[in-house]
């Protein structure tokens, strides 16, 4: 099979099959809604190929280097042919992706040796909102990022960059002022006050109109341990089945997070990975 570079004709196409394989493909998704096939200038605008018949699949790259595939049915001679494509790129900043997509991919490109800040398989979980379980025993209010003092909500964009994403200490605060202008032009993220304190941050990473992808929850260290994130979570998410939004999915890092996710309902579904090459620190996603 051998990729072709992707036509306004083919978007109906690309669209349906990354809906049928929604899990893994909501970056791809919400990219594509947000800068279509064409814009070469925006961080996320992608360049997009695809291969149809008995192997299918959609390979990406944003303009700032990020990889996202989406290719079940690939060998690695497809995923050799599909390197072969970003091998005039001045910069790799990382690959996202189903994890054994991904893992197949890196190996097949010889991009194993490459030195990563993330380098993560992570489980994958799904919640019809419909079935969503909300906290009980615990009250608190959800407010826009705009709604508290910007520099605390940097700070801690700051730390999740360090803690999380594995940033160069020298490049976090710049990184998370950069988020936060992006999540309050998006109103992607909210605050959850508690006696009208700000105690955690959830936020949807990616979006379309019945689906939310999870992202960037956090809560400092000195307040974990609370419930307080997965009550933020749970708000979010119970504001947004009032918009009519349907299902949502999200990766968990840790154990704690799992328990948290699993607590308001969620099911597992699958294996995620998110690769960062150790290049500028940029969350291209």
């Amino acid at each position: 099979m051998t990729w072709r570079v992707a036509q306004d004709g083919d978007l109906d196409w690309i669209q349906s099959f990354l809906m049928a394989n929604l899990q893994s493909s909501m970056f791809l998704l919400s990219n594509l809604r947000d800068h279509g096939l064409h814009d070469g200038t925006s961080d996320k605008g992608m360049t997009i190929w695809l291969s149809e018949g008995a192997a299918p699949g959609v390979f990406a790259i944003t303009n700032s280097g990020m990889i996202l595939l989406q290719a079940p049915n690939a060998d690695a001679a497809m995923w050799r042919r599909a390197n072969d494509l970003i091998a005039d790129r001045p910069v790799l900043a990382g690959c996202i992706g189903e994890t054994r997509q991904v893992r197949a991919f890196l190996t097949s490109a010889g991009l194993n040796d490459l030195p990563t800040l993330i380098n993560d398989d992570e489980p994958a979980f799904r919640l019809d909102l419909a079935e969503l379980a909300m906290p009980q025993g615990q009250q608190g209010e959800l407010v826009l990022l705009s709604a508290v003092p910007r520099d605390l909500i940097v700070k801690w964009r700051t730390e999740y960059h360090l803690e999380v994403m594995g940033a160069p200490e020298a490049k976090a605060a710049t990184l998370a002022e950069t988020d936060i202008a992006s999540y309050i032009e998006k109103d992607s993220h909210r605050i959850l006050l508690i006696d009208g304190q700000p105690v955690a941050m959830t936020g949807f990473n990616a979006t379309l109109p019945s689906v939310v992808q999870i992202g960037g929850v956090y809560t400092p260290p000195d307040l974990r341990g609370r419930g307080y994130a997965r009550l933020a979570l749970a708000l979010h998410l119970q504001e947004a089945r009032a918009k009519g939004v349907t299902k949502s999915i999200l990766f968990a890092a840790s154990t704690a997070a799992v328990r948290a996710y699993m607590s308001l309902g969620y099911q597992r579904a699958g294996e995620f990975s998110l690769v960062i090459f150790d290049t500028d620190g940029k969350d291209a996603a």
